[in-house]
């Protein structure tokens, strides 16, 4: 579990019936310096959220299809979630 945070929303144009309920969002890694200036300079990730982060806040998020079967429906197709806001 890595700690990330939230620079914005992927909007689907037409969303599978899988991925319903949920929001993409774009996540930004944070090293340990990074968190003191709360802005890190990693490449963005998608993550799966189903608890309603909110644009520029801090979140813990687990990558991989295995980390995140558990936490999801097995019909859904993420690679990261987001676990804790």
């Amino acid at each position: 579990m890595r700690i990330g945070k939230t620079i914005g929303t992927v909007t689907l144009v037409e969303p599978h019936a899988a991925v319903r309920g949920g929001v993409f969002r774009l996540v930004v890694p944070l090293a340990q310096a990074d968190l003191a200036a709360g802005d890190g300079t990693a490449e963005p990730l998608v993550a799966w959220d189903d608890l309603g982060a909110g644009e520029g806040q801090l979140v813990a998020f687990s990558e991989g299809g295995e980390a995140a079967q558990p936490f999801r429906p097995a019909d859904k197709p993420v690679d990261a979630y987001v676990a804790a806001i």
